[in-house]
This record gives C-alpha cells, sequence and structure tokens, in this order.
C-alpha cells in the first residue's frame, strides 16, 4: 500500500533549506554525482557526464507526484548554493530515505542537519511508524550519521546492495531504524 501525504516542497534547518530540485540544479549535481569519492557508496555508478545529472533531476518530478519518492536539495540558506540531496520514499506505515553531500562540505554536520529534518519530518506524520535507512558497512561515516539523527543499529544485511563504484557483487550493508513506541 502506498501512503500519500501532503509532503512539504521545503524544509527549513538553522543552515539549510531543503528544497524540490530544479534542472538548473544540474550543474551541482554533477559536481557531487561525478566526484568518485562521494559515490563510492552510492547505488548508482558515477556521473560521467552532466547529462546523467539532468535526468536525475528530470525523473524527480514523475516520482513525486506518484508518490514513488520524495527528492529534496540540500542547499546553504544563506547563499542558495547546492551541496547535496536528500530523499525519501514512504511505503505504508514506513519511509526509508538517503543522502549525498559534496565532498567540500563533509564534517560540518550537514549532512546530520538536512538528515535530522527529513526525520523529524516524517515522523510527524501520524501514520508513520517506523524510519530505516541503510549504509554499505564498509561506510561508517555515514553509519555515525544515522546514529546522530537517532537511528539504532538493527543489524547487517548480507549481501544487500550492489554498488557499482566498488564491485559488481552485493555488498552488506548497515540497517538503521527508529520506530515509534
Amino acid at each position: 500500500m502506498i501512503l500519500v501525504l501532503t509532503v512539504p516542497e521545503e524544509l527549513l534547518t538553522p543552515r539549510l533549506l531543503l528544497r524540490r530540485p530544479l534542472l538548473s540544479d544540474a550543474d551541482a549535481v554533477f559536481e557531487f554525482g561525478s566526484d568518485p569519492e562521494v559515490t563510492r557508496y552510492m547505488d548508482w555508478p558515477t556521473h560521467t557526464s552532466v547529462e546523467a545529472a539532468k535526468e536525475y533531476l528530470k525523473d524527480c518530478t514523475p516520482r513525486w507526484t506518484t508518490a514513488c519518492e520524495y527528492d529534496w536539495m540540500i542547499t546553504l540558506r544563506d547563499s542558495a548554493q547546492v551541496i547535496g540531496g536528500i530523499s525519501i520514499c514512504i511505503r505504508g506505515h514506513s519511509a526509508d530515505f538517503g543522502y549525498i553531500l559534496n565532498r567540500a562540505f563533509w564534517g560540518r554536520g550537514f549532512a546530520t542537519e538536512a538528515a535530522s529534518a527529513v526525520v523529524e519530518w516524517i515522523f510527524g506524520q501520524d501514520s508513520i511508524y517506523r524510519v530505516w535507512a541503510t549504509c554499505d558497512a564498509e561506510n561508517l561515516a555515514s553509519a555515525r550519521i544515522l546514529e546522530k539523527v537517532g537511528l539504532s543499529l538493527e543489524g547487517i544485511l548480507r549481501s544487500w546492495a550492489v554498488r557499482p563504484n566498488i564491485s559488481s557483487k552485493p555488498r552488506d550493508a548497515f540497517v538503521y531504524s527508529k520506530v515509534r513506541k
């Protein structure tokens, strides 16, 4: 069952504005999407052209409209600079999310701030009882972010996801969640 909620087009944090993607974000998306260090643990290949970024951005609106996935660009409030992206999929009583951040902005708490905003919003929905995310078992920085936003490690999903920038074989992933009691 797909649950349709009224999803905000923008989420504000002290330093960030999370907003719906625009086609004009292609250069910024290509900048982080083409960085092999940023995309190492992603489940899609590193972008090799700005066209890949444009294709992703073109797909955001139909996914939003069909309630398949909700994407936001992570932007700096003071400059409107796009520094990453975050998305969430809502399925019945649960929601899972993922994020990516330009390497130039790592280590400043931006991913934690963006993820916290999404987790806080989704838990404000009475019909959602579980928020979860996975990360590659070697991606300890992402695991730490998930812990900082209040998710707890549930376990390891063996051979969970192919990370095409590392291997063509499925890799183990940590699964983290937060549940409403």
